[in-house]
């Protein structure tokens, strides 16, 4: 049975989930999980975790936990990566020096000058677990879930590694779409491409009925109201679907990820003139909103150790993410077929090659392949462009340690393009000094 190690899992959050979904995979029972972790104290509370739904479920998988990554990735078939280098206090700066300068964040992780900061912090370390990776388990399938998803992807498979990236953005919309048209999510199809929190879709079935055509109508009275999407939902992760609305009706493809992600890829949504969002009902993620989670995380974990909280409901409610479906896919001699975040070999076919791009794919025990999407709309196709040579420069920035095109990148993003460019100067140099210990290639002599 294969050897699963997680990459950051000591992640209050990802590291039980994905145990959780793994343990509940009856095809992958005997199968190696591996916790890995920088901090000791993090991994120790989700190994404990993990023993106690071994040993309150009588499950037959063995559980590992280690701070050493090359003795992790000894003999391992699969791996999972969920990190964030310098994790919420280096998040803090990503936001709140930019909005010093008057740009606010949704959420700061792909794009924006906090997409760009969190990816020159991973990316140097992305450099060296690929590195590693290829060295001790070249065969290995690499599952990333880590921000910026794209950038991050195209790192490791730039170095040789057999990489995929996965994110569950179009399983929250496909639910909300399945609620409009009364069915399953399943049966929810969908023609889709684009780059990670910003795909599209440029055609749908709805219980193999084209509903496409629909959509128009739909958008509609999502704007005005007559329909309204996660009206109960009080939390910061709420989509209230009214940025992908309006750009449904400019560009006449709906995009398929949340629309805190989608509204900073834009200049129009998050501004004074929109209430900092509020005019689309968008909510801005703070910092203190995620130490709330995070430590809600942590006392969940604390409060199964105790006993306080059943672990039976967590158990039973296997998430929808992909990793254990694709573990056993494989594992079986099986095809998984899903949204993945691939190297463009012409799926995408008006995308640069070689660009990492979502679309759906087909991963099997020889690895995984996009299926072929063909054109993006014109007027699609020139917002991901832009975007696709932004995160090249960010790889490249990162690679080099270059601050000239550092700020090129800042200079041409569009939450940050209109700062003068003196301004954008000054906005780099803060954020770099501020990430000092985690960016030394930034600060040679």
């Amino acid at each position: 049975m294969p050897k699963i190690v997680i990459i950051g899992g000591g992640s209050y959050s990802w590291g039980p989930t994905f145990m959780r979904d793994i343990l509940g995979t009856p095809e992958l029972v005997g199968s190696t999980i591996v916790l890995q972790d920088i901090a000791q104290d993090r991994v120790d509370l989700v190994y404990a975790l993990g023993k106690k739904m071994l040993d309150d479920f009588k499950l037959d998988f063995h559980l590992e936990k280690t701070l050493s990554l090359d003795e992790a990735l000894q003999g391992a078939d699969f791996v999972i990566l969920t990190i964030t280098t310098g994790r919420l206090e280096s998040m803090r700066h990503d936001l709140e020096i930019p909005a010093k300068y008057g740009i606010k964040q949704s959420v700061g992780d792909t794009t924006g000058p906090g997409g760009l900061f969190r990816a020159l912090r991973n990316i140097p370390v992305i450099v060296e677990i690929g590195r590693k990776v290829m060295e001790i388990c070249p065969q290995a399938l690499f599952l990333n879930y880590t921000n910026p998803m794209t950038v991050l992807t195209r790192v490791l498979a730039m170095q040789g590694v057999r990489v995929v990236g996965l994110c569950h953005e179009w399983i929250g919309v496909r639910e909300h779409l399945a609620q409009v048209f009364e069915t399953k999510p399943e049966n929810i199809t969908a023609k889709i491409a684009g780059v990670n929190h910003l795909i599209w879709v440029t055609d749908m079935y709805a219980d193999g009925k084209r509903v496409f055509d629909e959509l128009p109508a739909i958008t509609e009275q999502v704007l005005n109201g007559k329909i309204k999407v996660d009206e109960d939902d009080m939390s910061v992760f709420a989509d209230h679907a009214k940025v992908k609305s309006t750009l449904f009706q400019l560009y006449g493809a709906l995009p398929a990820a949340g629309d805190r992600h989608i509204a900073e890829f834009f200049q129009h949504f998050i501004n004074e003139s929109t209430n900092w969002g509020r005019d689309y009902d968008l909510i801005l993620t703070s910092i203190a909103d995620r130490y709330t989670m995070e430590a809600e995380a942590k006392d969940l974990i604390e409060s199964a150790l105790c006993g306080e909280v059943p672990l039976e409901p967590f158990m039973q409610d296997v998430s929808s993410e992909a990793a254990n479906k694709i573990i056993r896919a494989v594992t079986c001699g099986e095809k998984y077929v899903g949204i993945v975040n691939l190297p463009n070999v012409g799926q995408v076919a008006n995308l640069p090659t070689d660009a990492v791009v979502e679309t759906y794919g087909v991963i099997d025990s020889l690895g995984a392949n996009a299926i072929t999407f063909g054109d993006v709309p014109a007027g699609v196709q020139n917002i991901l462009e832009h975007h696709v040579h932004q995160q090249e420069l960010t790889v490249t920035a990162a690679m080099q340690g270059n601050r000239e095109i550092a700020l090129q990148v800042l200079l041409n993003d569009p939450l940050s393009s209109y700062l003068t460019v003196s301004q954008a100067k000054q906005l780099l140099a803060e954020l770099l000094e501020a990430n000092r210990n985690y960016l030394p290639m930034f600060f040679k002599s």
